[in-house]
Protein backbone atom coordinates (compact mmCIF):
# COMPACT_ATOMS: atom_id res chain seq x y z
CA UNK A 1 0.00 0.00 0.00
CA UNK A 2 1.31 3.44 -0.94
CA UNK A 3 0.69 6.32 1.44
CA UNK A 4 0.46 9.69 -0.27
CA UNK A 5 2.79 12.35 1.02
CA UNK A 6 1.16 15.08 3.07
CA UNK A 7 0.53 18.33 1.30
CA UNK A 8 2.19 21.07 3.43
CA UNK A 9 -0.19 23.69 2.08
CA UNK A 10 -3.23 21.64 3.10
CA UNK A 11 -1.74 20.81 6.50
CA UNK A 12 -1.05 24.49 7.13
CA UNK A 13 -4.61 25.43 6.24
CA UNK A 14 -5.99 22.75 8.56
CA UNK A 15 -3.82 23.96 11.42
CA UNK A 16 -4.95 27.53 10.82
CA UNK A 17 -8.63 26.52 10.78
CA UNK A 18 -8.22 24.45 13.99
CA UNK A 19 -6.58 27.42 15.70
CA UNK A 20 -9.39 29.71 14.53
CA UNK A 21 -12.10 27.34 15.86
CA UNK A 22 -10.30 26.98 19.19
CA UNK A 23 -9.89 30.75 19.50
CA UNK A 24 -13.56 31.36 18.71
CA UNK A 25 -14.60 28.71 21.28
CA UNK A 26 -12.46 30.29 24.00
CA UNK A 27 -13.76 33.75 23.16
CA UNK A 28 -17.36 32.50 23.21
CA UNK A 29 -16.85 30.89 26.60
CA UNK A 30 -15.32 34.09 27.96
CA UNK A 31 -18.23 36.15 26.65
CA UNK A 32 -20.68 33.72 28.25
CA UNK A 33 -18.90 33.98 31.61
CA UNK A 34 -18.85 37.79 31.40
CA UNK A 35 -22.54 37.85 30.50
CA UNK A 36 -23.41 35.53 33.40
CA UNK A 37 -21.40 37.69 35.83
CA UNK A 38 -23.05 40.81 34.50
CA UNK A 39 -26.50 39.33 35.04
CA UNK A 40 -25.80 38.34 38.67
CA UNK A 41 -27.34 40.84 41.07
CA UNK A 42 -27.02 41.82 44.71
CA UNK A 43 -30.35 42.08 46.53
CA UNK A 44 -30.14 44.10 49.75
CA UNK A 45 -32.19 43.43 52.89
CA UNK A 46 -32.64 45.72 55.86
CA UNK A 47 -33.97 49.10 56.98
CA UNK A 48 -34.14 51.43 54.00
CA UNK A 49 -33.12 48.68 51.55
CA UNK A 50 -35.09 47.21 48.67
CA UNK A 51 -36.29 44.27 50.79
CA UNK A 52 -37.47 44.26 54.39
CA UNK A 53 -37.09 40.51 54.95
CA UNK A 54 -34.51 37.92 53.82
CA UNK A 55 -37.27 35.65 52.55
CA UNK A 56 -38.52 38.34 50.16
CA UNK A 57 -35.06 38.78 48.65
CA UNK A 58 -34.55 35.02 48.40
CA UNK A 59 -37.90 34.68 46.59
CA UNK A 60 -36.80 37.33 44.07
CA UNK A 61 -33.29 35.95 43.58
CA UNK A 62 -32.22 34.21 40.39
CA UNK A 63 -29.38 31.78 39.85
CA UNK A 64 -26.03 33.31 40.78
CA UNK A 65 -27.46 36.25 42.76
CA UNK A 66 -26.27 37.44 46.18
CA UNK A 67 -28.63 38.35 49.01
CA UNK A 68 -26.92 40.83 51.35
CA UNK A 69 -28.53 41.20 54.78
CA UNK A 70 -27.79 44.26 56.90
CA UNK A 71 -27.78 44.31 60.72
CA UNK A 72 -31.07 43.63 62.44
CA UNK A 73 -33.14 40.90 64.04
CA UNK A 74 -35.38 39.14 61.53
CA UNK A 75 -38.31 36.93 62.52
CA UNK A 76 -38.04 35.12 59.22
CA UNK A 77 -37.09 31.95 57.36
CA UNK A 78 -36.57 31.00 53.71
CA UNK A 79 -36.44 28.08 51.29
CA UNK A 80 -33.55 28.57 48.84
CA UNK A 81 -34.43 26.69 45.66
CA UNK A 82 -32.29 28.42 43.03
CA UNK A 83 -28.72 27.25 42.34
CA UNK A 84 -25.63 29.30 43.02
CA UNK A 85 -27.22 31.67 45.56
CA UNK A 86 -25.06 33.42 48.16
CA UNK A 87 -26.70 34.71 51.34
CA UNK A 88 -24.39 36.89 53.38
CA UNK A 89 -24.46 39.29 56.26
CA UNK A 90 -23.01 42.77 55.90
CA UNK A 91 -21.34 43.78 59.16
CA UNK A 92 -20.83 41.80 62.36
CA UNK A 93 -22.44 38.35 62.28
CA UNK A 94 -23.59 38.83 65.89
CA UNK A 95 -25.80 41.70 64.75
CA UNK A 96 -27.42 39.94 61.78
CA UNK A 97 -29.85 37.50 63.36
CA UNK A 98 -32.59 35.26 61.96
CA UNK A 99 -34.55 33.79 64.83
CA UNK A 100 -37.54 31.78 66.06
CA UNK A 101 -39.20 31.06 62.71
CA UNK A 102 -38.83 27.91 60.59
CA UNK A 103 -39.99 27.05 57.07
CA UNK A 104 -41.78 23.81 56.14
CA UNK A 105 -41.47 22.60 59.71
CA UNK A 106 -37.73 22.14 59.08
CA UNK A 107 -35.34 25.04 59.47
CA UNK A 108 -34.62 28.75 59.33
CA UNK A 109 -32.98 28.13 55.95
CA UNK A 110 -33.87 25.14 53.78
CA UNK A 111 -31.18 24.92 51.09
CA UNK A 112 -32.77 23.04 48.21
CA UNK A 113 -30.65 24.48 45.40
CA UNK A 114 -27.11 23.42 44.57
CA UNK A 115 -23.90 25.37 45.20
CA UNK A 116 -25.33 27.59 47.94
CA UNK A 117 -23.16 29.71 50.22
CA UNK A 118 -24.35 31.05 53.57
CA UNK A 119 -21.94 33.48 55.21
CA UNK A 120 -21.60 35.81 58.19
CA UNK A 121 -25.01 35.35 59.88
CA UNK A 122 -26.52 34.20 63.17
CA UNK A 123 -29.24 31.55 63.04
CA UNK A 124 -30.86 30.90 66.38
CA UNK A 125 -33.72 29.25 68.32
CA UNK A 126 -35.05 26.91 65.64
CA UNK A 127 -37.70 24.63 67.17
CA UNK A 128 -40.24 22.28 65.55
CA UNK A 129 -42.74 19.80 67.02
CA UNK A 130 -40.85 16.72 65.78
CA UNK A 131 -37.82 18.02 67.69
CA UNK A 132 -35.30 18.25 64.83
CA UNK A 133 -35.60 21.92 63.89
CA UNK A 134 -32.38 23.29 62.41
CA UNK A 135 -30.57 26.49 61.67
CA UNK A 136 -30.13 25.01 58.17
CA UNK A 137 -31.70 21.93 56.59
CA UNK A 138 -29.53 20.81 53.67
CA UNK A 139 -31.48 19.37 50.73
CA UNK A 140 -29.19 20.34 47.84
CA UNK A 141 -25.72 19.57 46.56
CA UNK A 142 -22.47 21.34 47.45
CA UNK A 143 -23.13 23.66 50.36
CA UNK A 144 -20.70 26.08 52.02
CA UNK A 145 -21.21 27.59 55.48
CA UNK A 146 -18.66 30.28 56.21
CA UNK A 147 -18.57 32.20 59.50
CA UNK A 148 -22.12 31.28 60.50
CA UNK A 149 -23.25 31.28 64.14
CA UNK A 150 -25.68 28.49 65.05
CA UNK A 151 -27.02 29.27 68.52
CA UNK A 152 -29.52 27.32 70.63
CA UNK A 153 -31.23 25.36 67.86
CA UNK A 154 -32.34 21.76 68.05
CA UNK A 155 -29.86 20.96 65.24
CA UNK A 156 -27.32 23.51 64.14
CA UNK A 157 -27.18 21.94 60.66
CA UNK A 158 -29.21 18.90 59.59
CA UNK A 159 -28.49 17.24 56.25
CA UNK A 160 -30.12 14.20 54.71
CA UNK A 161 -28.71 14.85 51.25
CA UNK A 162 -26.90 11.97 49.53
CA UNK A 163 -23.66 12.77 47.68
CA UNK A 164 -21.75 16.02 47.00
CA UNK A 165 -19.81 18.12 49.50
CA UNK A 166 -20.63 20.06 52.66
CA UNK A 167 -17.99 22.52 53.87
CA UNK A 168 -18.21 24.26 57.25
CA UNK A 169 -15.52 26.75 58.13
CA UNK A 170 -14.89 29.46 60.71
CA UNK A 171 -18.33 28.84 62.26
CA UNK A 172 -19.75 28.62 65.79
CA UNK A 173 -22.12 25.95 67.13
CA UNK A 174 -23.22 26.95 70.63
CA UNK A 175 -25.86 25.28 72.84
CA UNK A 176 -27.44 23.27 70.03
CA UNK A 177 -28.69 19.72 70.51
CA UNK A 178 -31.62 17.92 72.08
CA UNK A 179 -32.66 14.32 72.75
CA UNK A 180 -36.37 13.57 72.92
CA UNK A 181 -38.13 11.32 70.41
CA UNK A 182 -34.72 11.15 68.74
CA UNK A 183 -31.54 13.16 69.05
CA UNK A 184 -30.67 16.43 67.34
CA UNK A 185 -26.99 17.39 67.18
CA UNK A 186 -24.64 20.32 66.78
CA UNK A 187 -24.03 19.28 63.17
CA UNK A 188 -25.86 16.19 61.88
CA UNK A 189 -24.62 15.44 58.38
CA UNK A 190 -26.00 12.73 56.12
CA UNK A 191 -24.55 10.56 53.37
CA UNK A 192 -22.43 13.16 51.60
CA UNK A 193 -19.37 12.25 49.60
CA UNK A 194 -17.32 14.64 51.72
CA UNK A 195 -17.93 16.61 54.89
CA UNK A 196 -15.14 19.01 55.81
CA UNK A 197 -15.34 21.03 59.03
CA UNK A 198 -12.45 23.40 59.67
CA UNK A 199 -11.52 26.19 62.07
CA UNK A 200 -14.92 26.00 63.79
CA UNK A 201 -16.04 26.01 67.42
CA UNK A 202 -18.52 23.66 69.10
CA UNK A 203 -19.63 24.54 72.63
CA UNK A 204 -22.06 23.18 75.23
CA UNK A 205 -24.01 20.82 72.99
CA UNK A 206 -27.02 19.40 74.84
CA UNK A 207 -27.32 15.62 75.26
CA UNK A 208 -26.50 14.71 71.65
CA UNK A 209 -23.22 14.79 69.70
CA UNK A 210 -21.27 17.85 68.70
CA UNK A 211 -20.64 16.33 65.25
CA UNK A 212 -22.40 13.31 63.72
CA UNK A 213 -21.55 12.42 60.13
CA UNK A 214 -22.63 9.57 57.85
CA UNK A 215 -20.46 10.86 54.99
CA UNK A 216 -18.18 8.68 52.91
CA UNK A 217 -15.36 10.89 54.12
CA UNK A 218 -15.41 13.20 57.14
CA UNK A 219 -12.62 15.66 57.90
CA UNK A 220 -12.52 17.66 61.14
CA UNK A 221 -9.53 19.99 61.00
CA UNK A 222 -8.28 22.60 63.49
CA UNK A 223 -11.58 22.89 65.39
CA UNK A 224 -12.32 23.63 69.06
CA UNK A 225 -14.86 21.10 70.39
CA UNK A 226 -15.65 21.44 74.09
CA UNK A 227 -18.50 20.55 76.43
CA UNK A 228 -17.43 23.22 78.88
CA UNK A 229 -18.63 23.19 82.50
CA UNK A 230 -22.34 22.83 81.68
CA UNK A 231 -22.48 20.99 78.33
CA UNK A 232 -24.13 17.57 78.46
CA UNK A 233 -23.04 16.18 75.09
CA UNK A 234 -22.71 12.49 74.31
CA UNK A 235 -19.86 12.06 71.81
CA UNK A 236 -17.65 14.82 70.50
CA UNK A 237 -17.43 13.21 67.02
CA UNK A 238 -19.32 10.22 65.66
CA UNK A 239 -19.13 8.43 62.30
CA UNK A 240 -21.87 5.86 63.00
CA UNK A 241 -21.66 3.97 59.68
CA UNK A 242 -17.93 4.05 59.02
CA UNK A 243 -16.41 5.97 56.14
CA UNK A 244 -13.01 7.61 56.14
CA UNK A 245 -12.47 9.78 59.20
CA UNK A 246 -9.70 12.37 59.48
CA UNK A 247 -9.50 14.25 62.79
CA UNK A 248 -6.42 16.47 62.89
CA UNK A 249 -5.18 19.41 64.95
CA UNK A 250 -8.26 19.88 67.13
CA UNK A 251 -8.80 20.82 70.77
CA UNK A 252 -11.36 18.41 72.23
CA UNK A 253 -12.80 18.32 75.76
CA UNK A 254 -15.26 16.03 77.50
CA UNK A 255 -16.84 17.98 80.34
CA UNK A 256 -17.91 17.02 83.85
CA UNK A 257 -21.63 17.09 82.92
CA UNK A 258 -21.31 14.85 79.85
CA UNK A 259 -24.18 12.38 79.72
CA UNK A 260 -22.12 9.73 77.94
CA UNK A 261 -18.84 8.91 79.63
CA UNK A 262 -17.83 6.09 77.30
CA UNK A 263 -15.89 7.85 74.52
CA UNK A 264 -15.09 11.07 72.69
CA UNK A 265 -14.75 9.79 69.09
CA UNK A 266 -16.74 6.75 67.92
CA UNK A 267 -16.68 5.01 64.54
CA UNK A 268 -19.20 2.36 63.50
CA UNK A 269 -21.61 2.32 66.42
CA UNK A 270 -24.67 1.87 64.18
CA UNK A 271 -23.19 -0.73 61.84
CA UNK A 272 -20.67 -0.45 59.01
CA UNK A 273 -22.65 0.30 55.87
CA UNK A 274 -19.89 1.82 53.74
CA UNK A 275 -16.17 1.30 53.12
CA UNK A 276 -13.76 2.76 55.67
CA UNK A 277 -10.46 3.22 53.81
CA UNK A 278 -8.72 5.13 56.61
CA UNK A 279 -9.04 6.45 60.13
CA UNK A 280 -6.44 9.09 61.00
CA UNK A 281 -6.55 10.83 64.39
CA UNK A 282 -3.49 13.06 64.67
CA UNK A 283 -2.07 15.99 66.61
CA UNK A 284 -5.17 16.64 68.72
CA UNK A 285 -5.32 17.78 72.34
CA UNK A 286 -7.90 15.88 74.38
CA UNK A 287 -8.93 16.74 77.94
CA UNK A 288 -11.20 14.68 80.18
CA UNK A 289 -12.60 17.06 82.79
CA UNK A 290 -14.93 14.48 84.29
CA UNK A 291 -14.44 12.33 87.38
CA UNK A 292 -14.75 9.25 85.19
CA UNK A 293 -12.70 7.26 82.76
CA UNK A 294 -13.27 7.58 79.04
CA UNK A 295 -11.94 6.34 75.70
CA UNK A 296 -10.55 8.87 73.25
CA UNK A 297 -11.25 6.78 70.11
CA UNK A 298 -13.61 3.81 70.09
CA UNK A 299 -13.13 2.06 66.74
CA UNK A 300 -15.81 -0.53 65.98
CA UNK A 301 -14.66 -1.06 62.38
CA UNK A 302 -12.02 -3.51 61.10
CA UNK A 303 -9.95 -0.65 59.67
CA UNK A 304 -6.94 0.04 61.89
CA UNK A 305 -7.15 3.52 63.37
CA UNK A 306 -3.91 5.45 63.20
CA UNK A 307 -3.41 7.67 66.25
CA UNK A 308 -0.32 9.85 66.37
CA UNK A 309 0.87 12.98 68.10
CA UNK A 310 -2.18 13.35 70.36
CA UNK A 311 -1.89 14.93 73.81
CA UNK A 312 -4.01 13.82 76.79
CA UNK A 313 -4.77 15.49 80.11
CA UNK A 314 -7.50 16.05 82.67
CA UNK A 315 -9.04 14.76 85.87
CA UNK A 316 -10.28 11.37 84.71
CA UNK A 317 -8.28 8.54 83.15
CA UNK A 318 -8.14 8.25 79.37
CA UNK A 319 -7.73 5.16 77.21
CA UNK A 320 -6.36 6.41 73.87
CA UNK A 321 -7.83 3.64 71.68
CA UNK A 322 -10.34 0.85 71.95
CA UNK A 323 -10.51 -1.47 68.94
CA UNK A 324 -8.21 -2.04 65.97
CA UNK A 325 -5.36 0.34 65.38
CA UNK A 326 -2.06 1.75 66.48
CA UNK A 327 -1.15 4.52 68.91
CA UNK A 328 2.03 6.53 68.42
CA UNK A 329 2.57 8.78 71.41
CA UNK A 330 3.23 12.49 71.05
CA UNK A 331 6.88 13.44 71.44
Amino acid sequence: MVVAAADPVVEGALRTEAFRVKTVSIASAAILLIATAAQARTLEVGPGKAYNAPSAAVAAAQEGDTVSIYPGQYFDCAVISKNGITIQGVGAAEQIVLTDKVCEGKAIFVTRGANITIRNLTLTRARVPDENGAGVRVEGANQLFDHVRFINNQNGILSGFVGSTITIRDSLFDKNGFCGKSCAHGAYLGQSDLVRIEHSVFRETKQAHHIKSRAKRTEVISCDIQDGPTGTASYEIEAPNGGSLIVRGNTIEKGPMAENHSAAIVIGAEGITQPTPEIVIANNTFTNDGDFGTVFVNNLTATPAQLSGNHFSGRGPITPLKGDGQVVAAR
